[in-house]
């Protein structure tokens, strides 16, 4: 299936609220893609996946992210020493003291400093590239059938990473994308300020070559178990 296809059984399968959103990340000697729009103000990247969900495509070189705590963690670039040093999310009042803030961003996962030089965020549908990670934004009863997918074939656990901060950077782009394995995040602090993501929605990151599997899942448990779970 392409991408056109992949996405329209998603939202079929799952009841998608939003569109299924690709992304991309373009490491420092790969060629930048063409037909993407550079967004006139500086946006994060948790807005990019928020507008991608409703039909936007955005190309966003490290210049352009709004967030240093996202553009650090995706190697657009380097750490600022505050937030390295826990003084910005402190300040924030969500933890006791920069030394726990500290300890948090000890902790994420982060792609190399400098290793990138952009990302690619749009609809999985209108996407010809291979996107690293596909995000969905949804409430949680949707977002619970992809535990079933992800176990269908080989059973097991699932196990999700997340913080109180760096729900779309971290915990739903470079955790699926380090690790090859799908991971959920109920939102952040900075996503729920900065975006128009409602109280009742969460977000979950997949990795793409995940998909095609999931789908076959999907397929399997849709007509069967989803139908007489669901309360409609």
């Amino acid at each position: 299936m392409n991408n056109t296809e992949i996405a329209q059984k998603l939202v079929e399968l799952l009841d998608l609220r939003y569109e299924p959103v690709a992304v991309k990340i373009i490491k420092k000697g790969e060629t930048i893609p063409d037909g993407f729009q550079v967004p006139e103000a500086n946006i994060r990247h948790c807005q990019s996946i928020m507008m991608a969900r409703k039909g936007e495509s955005v190309f966003i070189p490290a210049e352009k992210h709004a967030c240093v705590v996202g553009a650090s963690s995706l190697g657009l670039i380097p750490t600022p020493p505050k937030v390295k040093e826990g003084e910005f999310h402190a300040n924030i009042g969500m933890f006791d003291c920069a030394d726990a803030a500290s300890n948090m961003i000890s902790q994420r996962s982060a792609l190399e400093e400098g290793s990138t030089i952009a990302t690619v965020v749009c609809p999985l549908k209108d996407s010809e590239l291979k996107p690293d990670v596909v995000v969905l934004v949804d409430v949680p009863e949707t977002l619970y059938w992809l535990v079933p997918a992800a176990t269908f074939f080989e059973g097991g656990r699932q196990a999700f990473s997340t913080a109180a901060f760096q729900a779309t950077c971290v915990d739903s782009t470079i955790i699926p994308l380090l690790t090859g394995k799908m991971n959920m995040s109920l939102g952040c602090f900075g996503c729920r300020r900065a975006t128009d993501i409602k109280n009742d929605e969460m977000i979950a990151g997949i990795p793409y070559d995940n998909l095609g599997k999931m789908l076959d899942a999907l397929e399997k448990i849709h007509g069967g178990p989803m139908q007489k779970a669901r309360k409609q």
